[in-house]
């Protein structure tokens, strides 16, 4: 029997809106609960630009975004079962996936090469001139400050004692710390990273700064979920050559048990909403579920995703 899906109708139209028909009159769109992170960032952009794409492509759906704490909250309420989808970076994904009971991977979401951006008159010039200043490396329960942490520290410094680490308890909070000065840096990650653009956009301008080769390779020797990524160029205002670096893919992480007819309703739904995503978002391409193909085990995947991938 299939498991209801949270803060829904009663059973008995959940299984209709499942199966995609309803005898007689019009069933209510299928409620599923999808968790982002705080507001200024990137997931939340995201989210409501994948929520409102898969409702529009698939009307029986109804796909809430809510704000969170970022991956790691995320992770605890998929677990909880308190909420139906959630968005997670890779540093926190990896470990999580392919564990007895845990979360499936539900649709890829995008990569995320990191870098700092500083203010375009600002003296430093390399991740290791970072030293000694204040850097606002992003939330406390986000995956991208996890990977903030990894670079300064694959690049030899220590991120709570060589440098001044901001923790910040919105990711919005951290582009005006740098335009005014307060902080130095402010690590972040992905195409059109709302907080990039903010302070590319700020008159006095920016400049990018990615982590040296070295750095790069040590990251991606040690971590399975870290591999060389490119930021094309003009990405950003006034950013003229590709940027080499590193980062991770983030995923749409379904809770365990999530009925996987309704994973593969909306599969179908976002491969028909790509190029609608992609209108709405700088790297809403990305989510095309057929990026999953080598990226993951096929083990990680929710059963209604590998049907997709499957019948592809």
């Amino acid at each position: 029997m299939a498991e209801p899906i949270l803060l829904t109708r009663r059973r008995g139209l959940a299984i209709l809106g499942i199966l995609g028909f309803a005898p007689g009159a019009r069933a209510d769109p299928l409620r599923i609960t999808l968790a982002t992170a705080t507001p200024g960032g990137g997931f939340p952009a995201y989210g409501e630009a994948f929520s409102k794409a898969v409702n529009r492509a698939d009307p029986g759906l109804l796909v809430v975004p809510e704000a969170s704490g970022g991956s790691a909250e995320n992770l605890e309420r998929l677990s909880r079962g308190t909420v139906d989808l959630a968005l997670v970076q890779g540093a926190y994904a990896y470990p999580a996936l392919g564990q007895p009971g845990g979360p499936t991977i539900l649709a890829p979401m995008y990569s995320t090469p990191g870098l700092f951006v500083v203010r375009a008159d600002s003296p430093v010039g390399s991740v290791s001139d970072l030293k000694g200043h204040a850097v606002a490396l992003g939330t406390r329960n986000s995956g991208l400050t996890v990977m903030g942490r990894a670079v300064l520290a694959a690049s030899g410094l220590d991120p709570d004692r060589d440098v001044r680490p901001i923790l910040l308890d919105h990711a919005g909070d951290g582009p005006p710390m740098v335009c005014d000065g307060r902080a130095t840096a402010l690590w972040g990650g992905g195409i059109g990273w709302p907080g990039f653009v903010a302070v590319a956009r700020d008159p006095g301008g920016a400049r990018f700064i990615a982590p040296a080769e070295e750095a790069v390779a040590r990251l991606t020797r040690a971590d399975p979920s870290m591999t060389r990524l490119t930021v094309p160029a003009k990405a950003f205002p006034g950013q003229t050559e590709p940027i080499r670096t590193v980062g991770s893919w983030s995923f749409v992480l379904a809770r365990p048990r999530f009925d996987p007819r309704i994973a593969l309703r909306i599969a179908r739904a976002l491969s028909r909403a790509i190029p609608d995503l992609e209108a709405h978002h700088p790297q809403g391409g990305e989510s095309a579920p057929d990026h999953l193909r080598g990226l993951v085990p096929t083990e990680w995947l929710n059963p209604g995703t590998a049907r997709f991938l499957a019948e592809g």
